[in-house]
């Protein structure tokens, strides 16, 4: 799944650099797109009875993004295990192709009500890998 996000003055700090915080705020909205792309869209995840959560994210800042660049946001499904999955993301600047940051997120499928762990379908990593 690809994302695109130019850098607003709210994604920086006074030096005209991105805070760590924005690139996580863009790896959501990529993730989302790509959960939709997996037939998880955002309203019937909110409804239930099944939400993927965030447990983990790992983030490699690379080289620092600024203010007005325009950013690629690459995201995929990596990993999947029985109750877990992993997407990685990758951050180019459009501008140069520069690399700015590489992040993993593992994940799990939660049942609603009551939280419980619900097996990842079999299927996901051949159809969305």
């Amino acid at each position: 799944m690809e994302t695109r996000e130019e850098v607003m003055f709210f994604d920086t700090d006074a030096g005209g650099v991105v805070h760590n915080i924005a690139y996580l705020r863009m790896i959501e909205t990529n993730r989302t797109r790509l959960a939709a792309k997996m037939g998880m869209e955002i309203k019937s995840m909110a409804d239930g009875p099944v939400i993927p959560v965030v447990a983990r994210t790992e983030v490699d800042y690379k080289r620092p993004g600024k203010l007005g660049d325009w950013i690629t946001i690459r995201g995929r499904l990596e990993e999947v295990a029985r109750a877990r999955f992993w997407c990685s993301f990758e951050m180019i600047r459009e501008s140069d192709g520069d690399l700015l940051v590489t992040a993993r997120q593992m994940l799990a499928l939660l049942t609603t009500p009551g939280g419980r762990a619900a097996r990842i379908p079999r299927d996901w990593l051949t159809r969305w890998g």
